[in-house]
């Protein structure tokens, strides 16, 4: 039996859609220990179409989320939360993150949120993206979703000095 054109046109486009598969704009993610639980599911739900001018991409792993193309902003929620840190700890609109500023010289910044269980981590190419639009954006959602667990930036200035022994 011939096959119609329209037939033929089918066949053509299903051909081709393992081809547009393989051209997914899909971010490749691991998902952290505890991505499932709860509080990160109402934060990746509510996660902004934009941060700092990068559109948000789907992402193949649980709790994830990743904006920019190529790829700027890469978001984790469920880390273990941090305990007490030597690295700088900045609070923004109600929410202490830890900036890991190791490699600075790339332009890539790590925040991860420190006071709230579980934690988000947030890796930046800050020549793409600016750490205080990251934290604006976000810190409404962990806030409302993520508990705190009681624990706050200190600085050393903060810091009882040890008492000195008297002879």
């Amino acid at each position: 039996m011939p096959r119609s054109p329209r037939a033929f046109a089918l066949i053509a486009v299903l051909a081709l859609l393992p081809g547009l598969a393989a051209c997914s704009t899909t971010v490749s993610m691991q998902p952290a220990e505890e991505a499932n639980d709860p509080a990160c599911a109402q934060i990746i739900s509510r996660l902004p179409e934009s941060i700092s001018g990068q559109e948000r991409r789907w992402t193949d792993a649980q709790a994830t989320g990743a904006w920019g193309n190529p790829a700027s902003i890469l978001l984790t929620c469920g880390l273990e939360a941090p305990g007490p840190s030597t690295l700088p700890c900045r609070p923004f609109d109600g929410v202490d993150w830890l900036v890991d500023e190791s490699q600075a010289a790339e332009n890539r910044y790590t925040l991860t949120t420190f006071g709230r269980e579980p934690a988000v981590q947030v890796y930046l190419d800050y020549a793409a993206a600016s750490s205080a639009d990251v934290a604006q954006a976000l810190a409404p959602l962990i806030r409302d979703y993520l508990p705190a667990t009681g624990q706050v930036c200190t600085s050393p200035d903060d810091a009882t000095p040890a008492p000195t022994a008297t002879p």
